[in-house]
Parts: C-alpha cells; sequence; structure tokens
C-alpha cells in the first residue's frame, strides 16, 4: 500500500467517522485532518473538496454494506433458505442500515448522487440476486425488474420517513408492514400457487436463458411471449 493510498484511508475513516457521530455538517476539512493526523491540503488533494469526500465516504461504508448483503444471498443459495424469508431479511437490513447511518443514506438517496455510485449499483444487484430466487422458486407474480423496482422505492421511501420523524415517535411496526405489503403485491403463497399463470411464466422467464434445447432466436421469442403473460396478469 503505498503513502497516498494509506493517507486516504485514514482520511475516508476519519470522515466517516464524523459523519455518523455527528451529521455532515461536522465533516469539515479542519476535523477530519485533525482525526485523520494529516495536513488540510492533503484532502483538497485526494478529493478536491468537501462534496468529494462525502461521496468517498459514502461509497466507503455503502460497500462494506454491500458486501455483507452479497456474502449473505449467496449463502442462503448455498444453504437453500427460502427466497422469500431471504428477502425479508434483506428488507430489514438494509432498513436497518440506513436509520444506523443517516448521513451515508442522505447523501446517496441524492438522486444527482446514485446513479454515479458503484457501491449502489451493487447492492441493486443484490437485491435483483434476492429476487431471482424467488422468481426461481415459482414464488414471484410480476416480473423481476418490477419486484425490485416495488422493494427497493418502498425501502428507500420508508427509511427517508423514519429519518424524518424524531426517533420516540417512530412506529416499528411500519417496518414490517411495508414489507408485507410489499410482498403481497409481488409473491404468491407458494410455487405458481392457485394455478398463477404470471407466477409460473415469471418462474420460466427466470429460465429462460438456461434452455440451451432453443435457438438464440427461440429463447427471445419465448421471453417476449412470457413478458407478455407476466404484464397482463
Amino acid at each position: 500500500m503505498t503513502a497516498a493510498t494509506t493517507t486516504r484511508a485514514a482520511i475516508v475513516e476519519a470522515a466517516a467517522r464524523l459523519l455518523h457521530e455527528a451529521g455532515p455538517d461536522a465533516v469539515t476539512t479542519r476535523g477530519v485532518a485533525e482525526s485523520a493526523g494529516v495536513q488540510a491540503p492533503a484532502i483538497y488533494r485526494l478529493f478536491g473538496d468537501k462534496d468529494g469526500l462525502l461521496e468517498a465516504v459514502a461509497e466507503h461504508v455503502l460497500a462494506g454494506h454491500v458486501a455483507s448483503k452479497a456474502a449473505v444471498v449467496r449463502a442462503a443459495t448455498d444453504e437453500g433458505v427460502d427466497p422469500v424469508e431471504d428477502l425479508r431479511a434483506g428488507w430489514r437490513a438494509q432498513v436497518e442500515f440506513g436509520l444506523a447511518h443517516p448521513g451515508v443514506f442522505a447523501l446517496l438517496s441524492d438522486p444527482g448522487r446514485a446513479p454515479r455510485s458503484a457501491a449502489a449499483r451493487a447492492g441493486r444487484e443484490v437485491l435483483a440476486a434476492r429476487v431471482h430466487r424467488v422468481a426461481l422458486a415459482g414464488r414471484l407474480r410480476v416480473g423481476e425488474h418490477r419486484a425490485a423496482e416495488l422493494v427497493h422505492a418502498a425501502g428507500t421511501g420508508l427509511v427517508l420517513a423514519l429519518l424524518a420523524t424524531p426517533p420516540a415517535d417512530r412506529d416499528p411496526a411500519l417496518v414490517d408492514t411495508m414489507i408485507e405489503a410489499v410482498l403481497a403485491r409481488v409473491v404468491v403463497a407458494g410455487p405458481a400457487a392457485d394455478g398463477d399463470g404470471a407466477a409460473a411464466a415469471v418462474a420460466l422467464r427466470a429460465r429462460a436463458a438456461d434452455l440451451g434445447v432453443l435457438t438464440p432466436a427461440e429463447q427471445r421469442l419465448l421471453v417476449e411471449w412470457l413478458d407478455r403473460v407476466v404484464a397482463a396478469g
């Protein structure tokens, strides 16, 4: 590790502590420099300005969280954990992360920042993997993309609403109430439950790329048909 890399890591860690303890306003050049044991010019040289530093901190904290989530999904897949339960557990973990890191969550919920965040994109990929497992199990009644968007939007909105509410006034039951409302819209009770054609179509759609007996053109046609069935369902 080079000296510049070591210095950068120390600055990011120091800024992350300040952000977690006191919010974005506490992440001042002087405060971070003192906490990291560096001179203020080093911060400008490595990050450009405070905004660049905050983005680096948010990326660092979220990347660690996403790596943990990805490991959980891999373990759930290997151990055959119920995919709906895994999705539910992932929701709760994400809400807990947002409430525990309000500064980071606020930064990465900014529409101007989120598209630039590699960690945020990786997080969406983890969510997509969880939703894909539900689809493979024949439990998804809507398309994978729509299901992931619903889960993501509801989770983001819930965390922002809770953060805007004084801690003493927050209703902890909202976390489970919200995810159950979303799951009621996107999953069925069991594989293709009650002859649910949409769930069966989503399950086959999730496996379309693995149907080696079909030519690429046939796979594309099958996917188009299945997408129409899902959309109509």
